[in-house]
């Protein structure tokens, strides 16, 4: 109800009263607004509102407490709060007033109120797109249509601000894909009272697509020569147009003649295009612009978020050269925090004619949530999360979030926070606490506690890439179930009527699901100390959602400042998106890590990579990989490797004949990978091996058989996404192509989640 509320406090009382108002019923006494016209009211009264709280519709009327009465200035007040309904997409509200007379000379106002069902967009008309289907463009929309989800979402809702910047996201979305003429004809709602919605139509006129035929760069400057500029263009002959791309070029042009001393420097790109071959020429002018300086930056409407908030996204000040590439920059910014509701930016002359007032306009939006989530996974079960969110706490800009889980197999705590500029400068300073605990599944045979923190440092060096460092510390305590339902430590202490006690053939306390004695080996409590970095490479269109971009993450990780740990772990994730066809995502990923020890201390088993699905879907967790089968034929225990790689194919498509606002994909997949190098301990005697002993004396021996291929591991299935009103959904089926002798296969996997 805030977003309504902020957009008419923008709207003028005369649009609310001549702009095209629907009329609704409004009952009033003609005696009674004879009389009582000019009369003090004492207060203005709502009856039969739910939806809306009266405080919420107050502000957008005209009849005031302790104000005069006039019945014609109420009667337009009625058309305000049918407005006000209207654009919180209760169309179909009636209002009516009546005068109540005090003993005291006064009047109360009460306007009854009937909300009436929701009233959303009804339909999204796209006139005039060739290129792409309208289902595509209408997907780029913050604005959907209605359909039987209605009652979750409210994205729905007609909100003419919201049409406007679809708009806009629909004719960069051109821009960047080489439509250069691209031109937005219509952009606007009509309610239709007989269909009980709003009817949105946008209207574009494409033009040709363009391709590069030839990049230029013009410098006037002195002393900047063409080729210093090369490198900032993020172009190449035979491309595609590309707007944003363009764009890009533009401020890191602007930004490297700054750095070389002119600050009033201008880029303007010029394109010369040809019609008949669709390709355009572009041309790069670097002149000196005029010498104009920033007077003072004035900040308006931020009720809550702090003035440094907002100034600090400018990458220039008061008193500083004017540059329109970074205010248009800053602009950007500050709509990426999620802090406003709306941004505007505009100039305004300033006390000489060298001299100019920037003004920002800006409007609060809630940026807390409490949240609850749950979900389900095939290696982790049911699961519910608590959480409490703020993203923009005290409105100082900074993260953070409380959240609590549990489940039918591990639970926790933690708490994240994050200050996104510490002293001033573009690093993001934060610490996380955690506790955490796992319960033994068929997967691991152990319970694992771990508790500590961790402190992280982010510093972006580009719009795409960015550097991060951390430091953690956190003790991991591992114990060993030993119950009728989980006998994994009765060949030390036996289970009455579990534990076998005869002499049987293929029958001993090595054969229910004894744990190895390399997790027998982690018992106890041990602290780990490690520092670390990551290098990132982002260019993804959405990163919740991506259609296009590469995504590129180098990680490592060294243990061993204190703690019993001793290792260096490094890994890598790269991921290309690319759309083939509309609506129709290409994916390609590879993924690879390796951990080796140092100091003679041999990794241990949670030390060590222990992958499943996460590398190759339809393998169970912790399924591939080296395993101790000395308890075989009937279980074996995951010891984890050193090393890995492997290599991930998927197309993902809208499902025919499904609604694109239901959120369901389908996709199919390959995958293809290994793990291997177990270099842990194989005999945890004081002497020679003692093997297992079946019979007579059922017992444990000290050394363990380890097998470890490297066999490439594959297969093929298919998946159903769903981003569901209650979170991302996914199913896959996986048909595995080839595995290891031992691998433990699971060819369904199902996850999903919320926050509500």
């Amino acid at each position: 109800m805030r977003s309504v509320r902020g957009f008419f406090q923008r709207l003028s009382l005369v649009a609310l009263v001549f702009g095209g108002l629907v009329a609704a019923p409004v009952v009033l006494a003609p005696s009674a607004m004879a009389a009582t016209s000019g009369i003090e009211i004492n207060q203005v009264a709502f009856e039969g509102n739910s939806k809306l709280k009266g405080s919420e519709i107050v502000d957008y009327l005209q009849t005031k407490s302790r104000g005069k009465f006039d019945a014609a200035t109420a009667q337009a007040d009625t058309q305000r709060i049918l407005e006000v309904y209207k654009r919180s997409g209760r169309g179909l509200a009636s209002v009516s007033y009546r005068t109540v007379d005090l003993p005291n000379g006064r009047v109360d106002v009460v306007f009854t109120i009937k909300e009436g069902d929701k009233t959303g967009v009804k339909k999204i008309d796209i006139i005039g797109s060739e290129a792409y289907s309208a289902s595509k463009l209408r997907g780029l929309m913050s604005t959907s249509e209605m359909n039987f989800l209605s009652f979750f979402k409210t994205s729905d809702v007609y909100d003419p601000d919201k049409i406007a910047t679809d708009a806009e996201t629909i004719r960069r979305y051109y821009l960047k894909n080489g439509y250069a003429d691209i031109q937005i004809t219509k952009a606007s709602g009509v309610f239709d009272a007989a269909q009980g919605g709003w009817i949105v139509t946008i209207g574009v006129n494409e033009g040709p697509q363009y391709r590069i035929s030839a990049l230029n760069i013009d410098s006037r400057l002195p002393n900047v020569a063409n080729a210093s500029l090369t490198r900032d263009i993020g172009l190449s002959v035979g491309d595609v147009y590309n707007g944003d791309a363009l764009e890009k070029s533009v401020e890191r042009m602007t930004r490297t003649v700054a750095r070389a001393g002119y600050s009033f420097a201008q880029v303007h790109p010029r394109g010369d295009r040809n019609g008949p071959a669709r390709t355009v020429a572009i041309t790069f002018i670097v002149e000196d612009g005029p010498r104009v300086y920033v007077e003072r930056i004035n900040v308006h409407g931020n009720t809550r978020t702090r003035d440094y908030v907002i100034r600090r996204e400018f990458d220039i000040g008061e008193g500083d050269p004017y540059n329109r590439v970074l205010i248009d920059r800053a602009e950007r910014r500050l709509n990426g925090l999620g802090f406003f509701k709306s941004v505007k930016i505009t100039n305004a002359p300033g006390s000489a004619p060298d001299r100019v007032v920037i003004n920002v306009d800006v409007e609060d939006q809630s940026t807390g949530s409490f949240g609850f989530g749950g979900g389900y996974s095939t290696a982790d079960g049911i699961i519910g999360e608590v959480s409490l969110t703020e993203t923009n706490f005290l409105g100082r800009g900074q993260y953070l979030k409380i959240s609590a889980s549990g489940g039918s197999s591990s639970r926790g705590v933690e708490l994240n926070f994050t200050e996104p500029n510490f002293a001033d400068q573009r690093i993001a300073l934060g610490f996380d606490l955690f506790r955490k605990q796992t319960d033994a599944s068929k997967y691991a045979f152990y319970q694992n506690w771990i508790t500590g923190g961790t402190l992280r440092a982010g510093l972006p060096i580009t719009e795409e890439f960015s550097v991060a460092g951390r430091y953690s510390l956190y003790a991991s305590t591992v114990k060993i179930p030993n119950t009728v339902s989980k006998p994994y430590d009765d060949c030390t202490t036996p289970i009455v009527g579990t534990t076998p006690t005869t002499p049987t053939i293929g029958a001993s306390c090595l054969t229910n699901g004894e744990a190895s004695l390399a997790i027998k080996e982690l018992r106890g409590t041990k602290l780990t100390s490690l520092i670390g970095y990551t290098l990132q490479y982002n260019s993804l269109d959405d990163r919740r959602n991506p259609s296009s971009g590469l995504f590129a993450e180098f990680k490592q990780d060294l243990a061993g400042l204190g703690g019993a740990s001793h290792f260096v772990r490094t890994t890598a994730d790269v991921r290309y998106y690319h759309e083939i066809y509309d609506d129709v995502v290409g994916f390609v990923r590879g993924q690879a890590g390796n951990i080796i020890g140092y100091g003679n201390q041999k990794l241990r088993q949670t030390d060590n990579f222990n992958l499943g699905p996460e590398l190759v879907r339809g393998f169970a967790p912790s399924g591939i990989g080296p395993r101790d089968i000395s308890e075989l034929p009937t279980s074996s225990s995951a010891l984890g490797g050193t090393t890995y790689f492997g290599a991930s194919a998927e197309v993902q498509f809208p499902i025919l004949g499904m609604p694109k606002e239901i959120g369901l994909k389908g996709a199919l997949f390959a995958d293809a990978g290994t793990l291997f190098g177990y270099h842990g301990k194989t005999n945890f005697g004081t002497g020679a091996c003692v093997p297992n002993n079946v019979t007579p004396t059922f017992t444990q021996g000290t050394c363990i058989t380890v097998e470890d291929g490297r066999k490439i591991r594959s297969s093929v299935g298919a998946s159903i996404l769903w981003a569901s009103p209650l979170g991302p959904i996914r199913f896959d089926y996986a048909f595995v192509l080839s595995k290891a002798k031992n691998d433990q296969k699971q060819a369904f996997r199902f996850s999903g989640g919320t926050s509500f």
